[in-house]
């Protein structure tokens, strides 16, 4: 799938559940103040913010696809990464917010006097979390058949929407049942999920960011790859690089010695070919030759 239609396929997701998500925010915001539910109202302002973060998410693709220019010659995939780490730290934002109005309610004690809710507050919680399921869900395959970082952020926002749902689900059957207490201590352990979500987003932003080498099993496929290549006798270096979500290859290969330029250039050719062709990740393979010298073959570095 080329990067045009990637685009457009983010573009599509991000407009359904920006749809998804202001419907679901009027209907929770309806069903909090009439069914006398505090829980719910802010599970819909949290809904609300979720349209927020996906304009944020289209914004960066949009950027990230643009043609490469004379201020950015390699592209400029790094700013889906950029939009990721925001949408982390507004992850961990929203972790902690939750977090905190659930240690701020068992220590003051305010969970005693929540007002007792109304069954249509109990149904509109359970549809949230369906609902965000689903998004995210959605959102996350989208997110992995284009390989984009900004979307699984995103997806993940929708994810902890669903958390927060059931925090208030617990919290809508706690009171309805005697038990308050239950949505402070469901607003602590969603808050961890939530952290350990935007800190996994994170990590994965910064070594798009930072030249990280491409995994193991990836680098052994391409190893082999160029190996299995006519003219190719041994890889004398391999070194792979993760430039947003696209991957850039350097490679140097010994080839025989006595070959006419023109048939070392068509063995260094087939070889970049072939790369790019097999991995779609790939965004550039620059391959460079040396005579052979008896070198041993499969080298890496």
């Amino acid at each position: 799938m080329g990067w045009e239609s990637n685009e457009k396929q983010a573009y599509h997701v991000s407009l359904i559940t920006i749809i998804g998500n202001i419907i679901l925010s009027a209907f929770k915001l309806f069903a909090g103040i009439f069914a006398n539910s505090a829980a719910m109202v802010s599970d819909a302002v949290h809904s609300a913010s979720d349209v927020f973060s996906t304009f944020i998410v289209i914004i960066g693709i949009k950027i990230s696809a643009k043609e490469s220019d004379k201020e950015h010659p390699y592209g400029h995939e790094r700013y889906e990464c950029a939009v990721a780490i925001i949408l982390a730290v507004i992850l961990a934002a929203t972790g902690i917010g939750i977090g905190y109005s659930g240690v701020r309610s068992i220590i003051t004690g305010n969970y005693a006097h929540m007002a007792f809710p109304g069954i249509l507050a109990l149904i509109a919680a359970v549809i949230s979390i369906i609902s965000k399921e689903v998004m995210y869900w959605y959102t996350r395959a989208a997110a992995k058949h284009i390989n984009s970082g900004a979307l699984m952020a995103d997806a993940w926002h929708h994810r902890s929407d669903a958390m927060s749902s059931i925090g208030s689900l617990l919290g809508i059957l706690g009171a309805r049942l005697g038990f308050p207490l239950f949505d402070s201590i469901a607003c602590l352990i969603i808050c961890i999920f939530i952290l350990k979500a935007a800190l996994s987003i994170f990590i994965d932003s910064i070594k798009k960011m930072t030249d990280t080498a491409c995994d193991d099993s990836l680098i052994e496929s391409i190893h082999e790859t160029i190996l299995r290549q006519d003219g190719v006798i041994c890889i004398d270096c391999l070194r792979t690089r993760l430039f947003g979500n696209k991957v850039y290859i350097d490679v140097d290969i010994s080839t025989n010695g006595n070959v006419t330029l023109y048939e070392g250039h068509a063995v260094a050719e087939k070889v970049h070919d072939e790369i790019e062709t097999l991995y779609p990740e790939v965004k550039h393979c620059m391959v460079h030759m040396n005579p052979c010298e008896g070198k041993i073959p499969v080298v890496k570095c």
